[in-house]
Order: structure tokens, then sequence, then C-alpha cells
């Protein structure tokens, strides 16, 4: 599944092309993704400028006068800014048609994805009770140990978990808490506050960097110009295990947290 990161590379990716344009029309091929695609959607866009492209945690914003279109990748999705002479693909189920003569094509072989409208002045539902950017002023480690006071689940479910920060997913969750010498099992509400603070700037700098790099590439995420993300090659314990540590030369474990494998070094992560 795409995640911040590569939701992020995505925005940068579509910004430029989209930002600024009018929409011509909207073409729904198939409005059957994770929620069906709303069937007034194509009207209430049409003939609207796009003022911005924003993200929230991992959905796409498109914001125009009467609201924005919430876009979400779901666990395959793409969008690639094309000219409207290149053949239609399966699984391209959506094309935003701009004035430019250039569109905005979502393919989506799982259709997890969304589109989905959010009326100018509202929250949509899905973006409630979201917790703070990651990359944003109001998330540091101090917000990490008020929230975890208490916790007895394991810390990196703390760390996933989309009411305490957005868009750390199960990469960038293994990633940050090695790099702060953190064992993933452990209660969330045993970790210092000094631990913490390590902790919420580790997920800062890696997912900064991440950015830069284009994001991970597991198989489905390709970013919009079609060039592969490249952190995936400086990963430390995620998808590695029994590979030797970087740090200590250990052997790296696994073990299964809310259902989902999770890697780390017995020694060096505590």
């Amino acid at each position: 599944m795409p995640e911040l990161p590569e939701v992020e590379t995505t925005r940068r990716g579509i910004a430029p092309h989209v930002a600024g344009r009018t929409v011509r029309e909207l073409v729904v091929r198939q409005r059957a993704l994770r929620w069906p695609v709303p069937k007034a959607l194509a009207e209430r866009l049409r003939g609207q400028r796009i003022e911005s492209v924003e993200r929230r945690a991992k959905y796409l914003l498109l914001h125009a006068a009467p609201g924005a279109v919430i876009v979400h990748l779901g666990m395959s999705g793409s969008l690639r800014v094309l000219a409207p002479d290149v053949p239609v693909r399966a699984h391209d189920h959506v094309d935003l048609v701009l004035d430019s003569g250039k569109l905005l094509r979502f393919n989506d072989p799982r259709r997890f994805g969304c589109w989905l409208w959010q009326p100018a002045g509202s929250t949509h539902a899905l973006l409630r009770g979201l917790g703070p950017e990651p990359l944003g002023d109001t998330f540091d480690g101090d917000h990490l140990w008020q929230r975890a006071r208490g916790r007895k689940g394991p810390v990196k479910n703390f760390l996933m978990d989309q009411k305490i920060v957005v868009g750390v997913g199960n990469i960038y969750a293994a990633e940050a808490l090695f790099r702060a010498g953190i064992a993933p099992g452990r209660a969330a509400g045993r970790v210092s506050r000094d631990r913490y603070v390590a902790l919420a700037g580790h997920v800062r700098a890696i997912l900064a960097h991440a950015i830069t790099r284009g994001g991970t590439t597991l198989r489905d995420f390709i970013s919009p110009d079609g060039s592969p993300g490249y952190f995936e090659q400086e990963l430390a314990v995620y998808g590695r295990e029994g590979e030797a540590c970087r740090a200590c030369g250990g052997d790296l474990r696994s073990v299964r947290i809310g259902a989902r494998a999770s890697v780390y070094c017995p020694r060096c992560q505590r």
C-alpha cells in the first residue's frame, strides 16, 4: 500500500499540472471502487478551477470553490498526468480532463482506492479525528509521550494509529523504531519521554528523506512520472528477516504484531 511518502510524491508530481487548471469533464469508467464514486461528482466538477492539491494523511484533496475531491490510492492505485490520446488500459477507472489538454488518470487494479466529494466548509467523515501530520509543527515527542500514558499495547501499533499521528505505516514505523532503538513489541506506555523525543525525530527524518527518494517501491507503487521509489534500497529492517543487522551484525528477527510481521534487531532494540 502506498504510504505517506508515496502519496506526497504523487501530490508533488501532479500539482504543477492540475492546480490552476479548469476541469472540462470527469470520465468515470468504473464507479465500484472502495466506495462508489458519487454520480453527481462529474457535474460538480465540470467547469470548476482546481485551486490547489493538498495531502491530508494518505488522502489527496483537489480543492475547488464548491468543495474538494478526495482521492485515496488504496493498495494499488496510481495517478498519471497524460496526453488525451494515450490508450486506456485495464483498470483505468477515472479521467479528470483538464483545459490544458492533458488529463489526470486514475488506475487501480484492486479497486480499494476512492474518489469522493467534500463540500466546501465541511470535513468528510474519513478525515475527522485524524491525528497531526508527522512533518507538521504539532507533532513531537511530547505529543507521543502524553498520548501513550497508560497504554499497554505495542508501541508499533500505537505509532501506526491514525488518531495518534497520520501516515506512519508499517514500513516507516519499523524503520523509525529501529533507529530509536525501541523494540516494536514494547508497551507504548513503558517508553520514556526521552525515547519518544528520539522516536519523533526519527519519524520526521525518515519520512522527509523517503519523500526525497520518491518513496518505497513495493509491488505496485511507481511515481506519477513512471519512475520507481528508491528508499527501499536503504531499508534497515523492513523485509530483511534473517539478514544481518547493519548496526551490530546480529540476526534480524520477525515477530507478529497486530497481524503484521515486524522485523527488528533484538540487540539494538529494547
